[in-house]
């Protein structure tokens, strides 16, 4: 399953695509079929890559992605909108071993949501894109969050009034 550049944003709904990088954040394509575009500033918004998001678990924690492609396989994929005893019984199936105390139903509903958003598009049957091992190769793109700058402090230059006021204090009967 190739999940690269595919985020999660907060305060929006559904999966996006990123674009292309520009200097303060990302261009975003929706995954539904209005394909709405989307500029994401970094300072005011957080995006999720979906390759990179685990589960909290009781040893460790679990890849998404695992968790993705065990619901892939599963029999019965229970709707988003089940109760919380039908959703937690099917991720003890999918994802043994996850902290049901951290692990909440919205969390089980948001990760069945993309799985249903996600099952229809191709890139969900491909394969991950491995590591370059050639010299040259193009690396997968990865999104990051640009750390923040700091402002730089500027010298005050010195005012043309003042250098004027120190010629004009010399001693004009001195020469030298």
């Amino acid at each position: 399953m190739n999940l690269t550049a595919i985020v999660s944003v907060s305060g929006k709904p559904g999966l996006w695509k990123a674009l292309v990088q520009n200097k303060t954040g990302f261009v975003l394509e929706s995954l539904d079929a209005q394909k709405t575009k989307l500029v994401v500033n970094l300072s005011t918004a957080k995006l999720a890559a979906l390759d990179e998001i685990t589960i909290f678990g009781d040893d460790e924690d679990i890849k998404l992605t695992e968790v993705l492609a065990r619901i892939k396989t599963a029999a019965n994929v229970p709707d988003a909108k089940a109760d919380g005893t039908t959703l937690r019984k099917f991720f003890r199936e999918i994802a043994p071993g996850h902290d049901e105390e951290k692990v909440y139903a919205s969390d089980m509903k948001k990760v069945i949501n993309w799985f249903n958003i996600l099952k229809e598009l191709p890139l969900f049957n491909e394969e991950a894109p491995s590591a370059p091992t050639e010299e040259g190769a193009e690396a997968p793109v990865k999104i990051t969050e640009k750390p923040k700058e700091k402002p730089v402090a500027k010298k005050p230059a010195a005012p043309k009034a003042q250098a004027a006021k120190a010629a004009a204090t010399r001693n004009p009967s001195k020469k030298g």
